[in-house]
């Protein structure tokens, strides 16, 4: 198997983890490190929704918590052919991507479409932007 098919698999199989009682839309990630780490993550919802999980957010949260800092390619697992990352994933994905970092996005079939960090966040937020 693929790195790739690899990812997906891990992506699709954290999805169905996933509690989501309030919109039954069922979202997996799986992002892979430099050194070929998987960290997985599904959404958690909340009755009050901005206070939800994003499957990316469960993500990063492992992978900061095992003392990684950076994604080299990232698979989304929804219901839909294009659940592509919202807002505030792509901006995760901006501050702990790599250069190179591809997201893959998913339905339970399959790869539908990989978009590079530009086409996703094309003007994000740069940490040298931010004034401490």
């Amino acid at each position: 198997m693929s790195d790739l098919n690899a990812l997906f698999e891990a992506a699709r199989s954290v999805r169905e983890k996933a509690y989501a009682p309030y919109s039954k839309f069922l979202v997996g990630a799986a992002f892979r490190t430099p050194d070929g780490s998987v960290f997985t993550g599904c959404n958690v919802e909340n009755a009050s929704y901005p206070v939800s999980v994003c499957a990316e957010g469960g993500a990063v949260s492992a992978m900061i918590a095992a003392g990684y800092r950076e994604i080299e390619e990232a698979v989304v697992v929804g219901d839909a052919a294009l659940c592509t990352p919202c807002g505030i994933c792509r901006q995760r994905f901006a501050e702990f991507g790599a250069d190179n970092l591809v997201v893959h996005i998913a339905d339970l079939n399959g790869i539908k479409r990989s978009f590079t960090l530009e086409e996703l966040l094309p003007a994000a937020f740069e940490l040298e932007d931010r004034k401490d």
